[in-house]
């Protein structure tokens, strides 16, 4: 392999100081399970890492990772098996409370913005993972979002397009009341029907449709969902977002965990996240 010379995607040694501790306890943790048995692990994981955020990033598809990075079937492998064991979960989860507690907030969310994104999908994703959103026209799967005031990401679910964002709020609702007991306000665009708002309150969430204004046409900021929309436009600066390339949907779901990991990273470090403008 030839030696690395590093892109702008690279971690840098301060992001890595973040993220390194959560992968070292992963790997220590598997050999423990005798997942591991045999020779020391022989590549590195912050090369690993590198290689999957390039990947995320520039949008490429893996076969097509430059050979200055680990072999891409090992790349996959470990993203594979850190989608499998919820270590892009767990680095989502430390993140979101270091850029919180970093802007004087509390570790832990007490309320949150739901949305989501209807987006297009590749040839490779099979037909029964596919949808139609009949009011953006559009045919392919859906990202239903959940974050919180500052619009880091609290959970994602990936489903057809064809699925409401209703029915996905249900199990959005769920999942942040079960693993963010103290959030007790929902925001939400007028999507979200009697069925999603009736499930929060059994949860003791307060979920409040928040209606554009009335006689306003075009483009405009509307309260609170505003959060969610610029999350959207975060994820965006991330290639292999902009359309769906993933064969199954938890794969995909992994994809906004690691762009979400990316950016964090950046901003507690101060680094910028380049983009096609230059800045």
């Amino acid at each position: 392999m030839a030696p690395h010379r590093g892109y702008p995607s690279d971690l840098s040694d301060a992001r890595w100081a973040l993220i390194e501790p959560v992968l070292s306890a992963w790997r220590a943790e598997r050999r423990g399970r005798g997942l591991d048995i045999g020779r020391p692990p022989e590549h590195d994981l912050r090369a690993l890492m590198n290689a999957v955020i390039y990947m995320d990033r520039t949008g490429i598809p893996w076969r097509y990772l430059p050979h200055d990075f680990p072999h891409w079937r090992t790349s996959y492998g470990y993203f594979a098996a850190w989608q499998q064991d919820g270590v892009f979960e767990q680095l989502n989860g430390l993140l979101r409370r270091l850029v919180r507690e970093r802007e004087g907030r509390n570790g832990e969310p007490s309320a949150c913005v739901l949305d989501s994104q209807t987006i297009k999908t590749s040839a490779n994703v099979p037909l029964a993972d596919q949808g139609t959103d009949a009011g953006k026209r559009i045919i392919g799967r859906k990202r239903h979002l959940g974050c919180d005031t500052l619009g880091l990401l609290l959970t994602v679910l990936v489903t057809a397009a064809s699925v409401s964002d209703t029915a996905a709020g249900v199990t959005l609702l769920s999942r942040i009341a079960a693993v963010h007991p103290q959030i007790r306000k929902a925001w939400v665009d007028a999507g979200y029907r009697t069925t999603a708002i009736e499930h929060g309150a059994r949860l003791g969430i307060d979920v409040h449709p928040v209606q554009r204004p009335p006689g306003v046409k075009g483009f405009t900021i509307i309260p609170r969902r505003w959060t969610i929309e610029r999350s959207i436009g975060w994820l965006m600066h991330h290639r292999r977002l902009a359309r769906d390339y993933e064969t199954h949907p938890h794969r995909s779901e992994a994809m906004i965990h690691l762009a979400m990991i990316n950016l964090m990273t950046r901003r507690l470090t101060g680094e910028a996240t380049l983009n096609w403008r230059g800045t």
